[in-house]
């Protein structure tokens, strides 16, 4: 055989292998988007039970919801799905799928790993308990009745450390569950970034307490009518970059974002009449994950590629336009003359340097959700070691109001009067989203660091914020962060975003210097 005729038959089996592994990786893609497809279904009825199910259609959606995590559970590990998987191994370690299509099979391939671990019947189980004890809590945080809760928070703790055994770890089993939510992250990495965000952070409440400066804002304690509110939170939701016309602002008991992004983002928020900083803000959250839905690419929606990297990623959104945005004298410069005209006839009496106080004030509180900047991170601290010492056995279901209550006093200087503003006050236990809350704090310590590179970026950065002009920051971190979806990790990302590894540092330099010049210390 001549040279030529060997170069264009291997040629030729080049392309019919390339063709093969394409028609397979279509396949796999293919099945992802039905997967799809059917989780937002549950996606779906879940955001209704929070917000509309009537309260005696509870036991159907917990059959429902069980039914369906089922059966998305049965497909995404199926022979099928991983007989596609093998098909393609060799391609992706050759080189021959391009990126995207590389950044699919792996994360599929990892998630199809340790969803296999879990049998049917557990998924199934876990489902339909999540269901019923996010009624119960509901029903007992209603009533203040941690007791009528208890059983089924038990229930959710040996599921998930079943999960959490069948998935594996290697030092400590609330790992297992951490992955879930902030792939790769562990407890011994967690642990020193979190004692020294303690330990300054502890220092900085105790210099501003000391200092006896409070909020005079009177005015903000008057009745604002909840429509008046809503009108006010959809302007700003909308003025940062928000598409009503790809989802939804809604009540609920306790504030989420989720539905089918990119174009169905489903918002909540709950509101006190009394306190229109508080949904407000609540609002700017939800609005900053909505953000990172809207921003993903529509043409990857069901794959990795069209998802979020981790869920401190996704928190360091919220975190942007909540605090490092929408705490900013700057963006009160914008707001206040709005919210004046909003709630005319309430409000003409607010003084912008009150206004700005108000809305950074520091001031040790019950509630995680109306957590100042600077004690919210140890609400966040005391919940993760709960949950590793649950995880770990040293700590019962039973034991938890007291313990809440202990350390609540010990760093906060707060003992809850009930369970409802103790122990109860979370969602996500009755989720079973154990692992889930120090994502928050990772979300503060990220959004920190991405924010210094947005500044070197965007130079006129508070001049943009100033005149309402957030259009350049939200691109920004769409091209940033929001359209790679999982092509990188959490901490592949901010190394090429900031230049810098993940830390604390950035967070506690931004803390130090505002909550400084604010209490003058």
């Amino acid at each position: 055989m001549n040279l030529a005729a060997a170069f264009f038959i291997e040629e030729d089996l080049s392309r019919t292998t390339n063709f093969r592994n394409m028609t397979t990786y279509e396949t796999l893609i293919k099945h992802l988007k039905e997967l799809h497809v059917l989780g937002s279904i549950g996606g779906i009825i879940g955001w209704d039970q929070e917000t509309m199910m009537p309260p005696r259609g509870g036991e159907l959606r917990a059959e429902q919801l069980a039914m369906l995590s089922s059966m998305c559970h049965e497909r995404f590990t199926s022979n099928e799905i991983g007989d596609l998987l093998e098909a393609l191994k060799a391609a992706d370690e050759s080189g021959e799928l391009t990126e995207e299509q590389a950044v699919n099979v792996r994360e599929t391939r990892r998630s199809y790993e340790r969803d296999k671990k879990l049998p049917t019947d557990l998924v199934e189980e876990l489902a339909r308990t999540r269901s019923l004890a996010q009624q119960k809590w509901a029903e007992a945080r209603k009533e203040s009745d941690f007791k009528k809760f208890q059983p089924l928070l038990e229930k959710t703790v040996d599921l998930k450390k079943q999960v959490a055994e069948l998935y594996g770890y290697e030092d400590d089993i609330y790992d297992a569950l951490l992955d879930t939510y902030e792939p790769g992250m562990t407890v011994a990495q967690l642990d020193p970034m979190f004692a020294e965000l303690r330990e300054r952070t502890v220092k900085l409440v105790e210099a501003i307490v000391g200092t006896g400066t409070t909020s005079e804002v009177d005015a903000l304690k008057r009745p604002h009518p909840l429509a008046r509110q809503e009108s006010f939170e959809r302007e700003i939701a909308e003025a940062f970059g928000f598409d009503f016309d790809a989802g939804r602002l809604d009540l609920s008991a306790h504030p989420f974002c989720g539905g089918n992004a990119p174009n169905d983002v489903r918002m909540t928020t709950r509101r006190d009449e009394n306190d229109p900083l508080s949904s407000l803000y609540s609002v700017m959250h939800e609005t900053g994950h909505g953000l990172y839905g809207q921003g993903l690419e529509a043409k990857h929606s069901g794959t990795p590629m069209g998802s979020s990297i981790s869920l401190g990623i996704h928190e360091s959104q919220s975190r942007t336009w909540e605090n490092l945005v929408g705490r900013s004298r700057q963006f009160w410069e914008f707001a206040l003359p709005r919210f004046k005209a909003h709630f005319e006839g309430i409000s003409e009496d607010l003084e912008f340097d009150e206004v700005c106080f108000a809305a950074n004030e520091v001031k040790p509180s019950l509630i995680r959700v109306e957590a100042d900047e600077v004690t919210y991170n140890l609400h966040i601290i005391l919940r993760f070691e709960i949950e590793r010492d649950l995880m770990n056995g040293r700590v019962e279901v039973k034991e938890l109001p007291e313990i809440w209550n202990t350390r609540m006093q010990d760093y906060l200087g707060l003992t809850p009067p009930n369970d409802a503003l103790g122990v109860m006050q979370d969602i996500h236990w009755s989720m079973g989203g154990i692992g889930y809350f120090p994502t928050y704090t990772l979300g503060n310590l990220y959004g920190a660091q991405f924010f210094e590179a947005v500044r070197e970026a965007l130079p006129d950065l508070d001049n943009q914020i100033v005149r309402g002009e957030f259009v350049p920051l939200r691109e920004w971190l769409r091209k940033n962060i929001h359209c790679h979806g999982k092509r990188f990790s959490a901490t592949d990302l901010i190394e090429r975003v900031t230049g810098k590894p993940p830390s604390s540092e950035a967070f506690l330099n931004y803390m130090e210097t505002k909550f400084g010049a604010l209490y003058d210390l």
